[in-house]
């Protein structure tokens, strides 16, 4: 691996202004950790991570995977500089390295790739934008010729220098040779002893190699410092996912109702209602509609299929052809519906699978289950497949009719063209081309609803 496929990001701070038990870094944004968005950037410009950890250093592991990424740790946090110095180990002796910030989700491939293109031979190259508001941003001081002297953290400004709005957004490009002779020299600030990557602008400019990348867009190189910002980040990286979905084909009612995570895949000609939440890693195919306030996660959705309103599915395989779904139908992990299937309102199906033109129409559970070909289950129909200690399946063939508000007690099995009579509770194997009834007796008792009333109304 060549030495200029490298960044670092640090991602070793607690975040205390998120007030969070968690890492700041690993707060989501549309369906990735904020450093996952930040790994993803450097991977799509072609760079090598090398993650910089201290606080909740096994949650970020986990969170980020281990494969085709180097983590280091940084003992004692004492600033970015110090940081850096942590990663040395994980790099070559020479080459350029990019280093960035581990809580800024919204930075895109291109400007790492546009700020190395202006990196030439300088010692570091660091990239900034102008803000109307530069808050606490640190400011980037240039000289009377207009090159970089410096950068100045807003806490240590003087109000001329808290005056520029020129920022620097926490992403550098650094040759690491230089780099690594340079590191040693910093010095602590004593307010916060800590080391600071920013003072490396200062040393490099006293020897004419400081460079400068100015980016145009200011929105794109925000951090997250707080829940706000956060909020803030979210809001512009949902716009984004679902204006490249509708200009790749996907139609959206209302998109700013819409929720969208990052890894989900959406083909032209589908269509996405108001409300609708799509997390995880759904799949949504062409000529689908999903109508509004579904929310899908995990769940792959054939061509042509009708997600009806309110309907809720996690870990489900809709294939193409299924009817429809909902509304306000409910599908949980394992389940299957295939071709011609149709899962009315109020169904709940979880570890089944339903064979083309089977139908499950209303107020039903169907839990570990195989539905065979053009089935109906009847309102009410339940498959009792939990004992208290252990799931049973319930096998249920072709052509079958379950009468409405019918228990199949599991397991149990119901063969080819079975009718089961309404009411029934079944406990025991049903052979295929049977009728089925396994209800109480019904008796009558003339004239005895008049003697409950008056034996009620009497004091």
């Amino acid at each position: 691996m060549s030495s200029s496929e490298f960044a670092v990001i640090l991602a070793a701070g607690m975040g205390t202004r998120m007030q969070s038990a968690m890492a700041k870094v690993l707060h989501p944004i549309c369906g990735r950790s904020l450093v996952g968005h930040v790994v993803a950037a450097a991977r799509g410009a072609g760079l090598h991570p090398v993650i910089v950890l201290h606080h909740q250093a096994s949650a970020v592991r986990e969170n980020l995977g281990v494969e085709n990424i180097d983590f280091v740790r940084q003992e004692i946090p004492r600033g970015t500089g110090d940081a850096v110095r942590a990663a040395l180990e994980a790099l070559p002796r020479q080459g350029t390295v990019i280093v960035m910030a581990g809580d800024a989700p919204l930075l895109r491939s291109e400007t790492i790739t546009a700020l190395r293109a202006a990196h030439g031979d300088n010692a570091v190259t660091v990239l900034t934008a102008r803000l109307n508001e530069p808050a606490a941003y640190g400011r980037l001081i240039r000289d009377a010729a207009g090159l970089p002297a410096r950068i100045v953290e807003a806490r240590e400004a003087t109000p001329e220098q808290l005056a520029v709005n020129e920022i620097n957004t926490g992403l550098y490009c650094f040759d690491i040779a230089w780099l690594r002779s340079v590191l040693p020299s910093l010095s602590a600030h004593d307010h916060k002893d800590e080391i600071y990557l920013t003072d490396t602008i200062e040393h490099a400019a006293r020897i004419g190699r400081a460079g400068v990348c100015v980016h145009g867009d200011s929105v794109e190189v925000l951090g997250v410092n707080d829940r706000w910002d956060l909020a803030q980040a979210r809001g512009i990286m949902q716009a984004r996912i679902i204006e490249a979905h509708a200009r790749g084909g996907v139609t959206f009612f209302e998109p700013r109702s819409t929720i969208v995570d990052v890894g989900v895949v959406l083909l032209p000609d589908c269509e996405i209602g108001p409300g609708v939440v799509l997390e995880g890693s759904t799949y949504v195919a062409g000529g689908a509609r999903i109508r509004p306030h579904c929310v899908l996660v995990d769940t792959r959705v054939g061509e042509g299929v009708e997600v009806r309103s309110h309907t809720v599915s996690h870990g489900a395989v809709l294939e193409s052809g299924v009817r429809f779904v909902g509304p306000m139908a409910r599908l949980r992990p394992g389940t299957v519906l295939q071709r011609g299937a149709r899962v009315g309102n109020f169904v709940e199906v979880k570890n089944a699978t339903l064979a083309p033109g089977a139908t499950v129409g209303h107020l039903a559970y169907v839990g570990d289950a195989t539905v065979g070909e053009n089935t109906n289950l009847g309102a009410g129909t339940i498959t009792c497949n939990y004992d208290g200690f252990t799931k049973h399946r319930t096998e249920i063939g072709a052509n079958v009719f379950v009468g409405s508000n019918t228990a199949l007690v599991a397991p149990v099995t119901l063969g080819e063209g079975v009718i089961v009579g309404a009411g029934s509770v079944i406990t025991r194997d049903v052979p295929a081309d049977a009728v089925t009834l396994g209800r109480s007796a019904q008796v009558n008792k003339e004239g005895a609803a008049s003697r409950f009333r008056s034996r009620k109304r009497q004091p």
